[in-house]
């Protein structure tokens, strides 16, 4: 397992390189070859590389993606093992998870599982989506092999938003009549107050106003305004309660004009549609003789998001370790193969 995981770390595979996508699908193939004694189908979707190994209508579905946030030449060595902890880069999230579900297939019926592996994860899924709901919609059961935090699978993710909002004033000079002015910015600023109350601790819901832009000049009352948003939440009824506060903005002056664009781009993942595949996967891996695995909910969304709106998902089955998209990403080498195990029981457990 090490070597074959070696061996796709060494392919650096950053989403917006797409040449390094395909590199990264073929070094996959490569491996599955040799491993499983047949290659994956790879194909194109929307302009972007897949990899789907097995069934193509599958009762349950092995969810990966093989793209990582990190720009080649950003880890030096790209690989490094000190004693049980391995570095580099996308091993912890989440080229790890691959092998481990790869592993696990040895042991599936590939007439009723899939493998597929996405190359646009880390950018929102905005060519796979469609994709990965389709083959959801089909299927009991889909198992995500993103990373686990702290050993724990994730049985709830946050949904996602991003807004814009623009604010069209009036210009006018600062000194001489700032009063014939609509200042966009002050526009702006009574809206921050009302976003940044729309959050809700209970839900988890954030508002959060993050890039903002504003003004020409100094001694010039600024005429636009610009500002970017970003909302997350557990349950999609909050999500859709700011998106309806957010659409439904108006200004305080009758000159000012405000413009909203944007909307929920990942549905919550809601412990409605995980917690018997997670109650099923404690029941596995106590039979084969683990420690309970525990489970989270987590801020950061995946493509388990999307199959989580027409089937049962269980997140975070990959690697352990620690360190998404940050310079200390790590795996510890000792749970690759425990992890697969417990992945070809629950498949299997599923499909009985």
């Amino acid at each position: 397992m090490l070597k074959d995981l070696q061996a796709l770390v060494e392919v650096e595979s950053p989403t917006d390189d797409l040449a390094a996508c395909q590199r990264v699908i073929d070094k996959a193939n490569e491996i599955t070859q040799r491993l499983i004694g047949t290659k994956a189908e790879v194909f194109v979707e929307k302009g972007r590389p897949v990899y789907w190994l097995g069934a193509q209508n599958p009762e349950v579905v092995l969810l990966a993606h093989l793209d990582t946030v990190w720009p080649i030449g950003s880890f030096t060595p790209l690989w490094k093992v000190e004693g049980d902890v391995i570095r580099g880069p996308g091993i912890y999230d989440m080229k790890a998870g691959f092998i481990q579900a790869l592993y696990a297939m040895k042991g599936s019926d590939l007439t009723k599982v899939a493998l597929i592996a996405t190359t646009d994860e880390e950018t929102g899924s905005a060519t796979t989506r469609e994709l990965i709901e389709n083959v959801s919609k089909k299927a009991k059961a889909v198992l995500v092999l993103e990373s686990a935090i702290d050993g724990k699978v994730k049985i709830g993710r946050k949904g996602t938003s991003m807004y814009k909002i623009t604010i069209h004033g009036r210009a006018a000079h600062a000194g001489l009549e700032p009063e014939k002015g609509v200042n966009a910015t002050v526009e702006m600023a009574a809206i921050i107050n009302t976003l940044v109350s729309l959050g809700n601790k209970e839900f988890g819901t954030t508002v959060v106003p993050t890039v903002m832009n504003s003004g020409t000049t100094t001694n010039t009352v600024p005429a636009l305004a610009t500002l970017d948003i970003d909302c997350r939440s557990f349950t999609l009824a909050e999500m859709q309660r700011v998106q309806s506060a957010i659409k439904n903005l108006t200004p305080i002056h009758p000159d000012a004009k405000i413009e909203v664009v944007g909307g929920i781009n990942r549905p919550p993942l809601e412990t409605t549609s995980t917690q018997a595949l997670y109650e099923k996967c404690e029941a596995v891996a106590k039979k084969l003789g683990m420690a309970p695995l525990g489970s989270a909910s987590v801020g950061g969304a995946s493509d388990g998001n999307f199959a989580g709106i027409h089937t049962q998902v269980l997140d975070g089955l990959g690697a352990v370790g620690e360190g998404a998209h940050a310079t200390h990403e790590h795996i510890l080498a000792s749970h690759l193969e425990p992890r697969a195990k417990l992945l070809a029981a629950l498949v299997k457990e599923i499909l009985a």
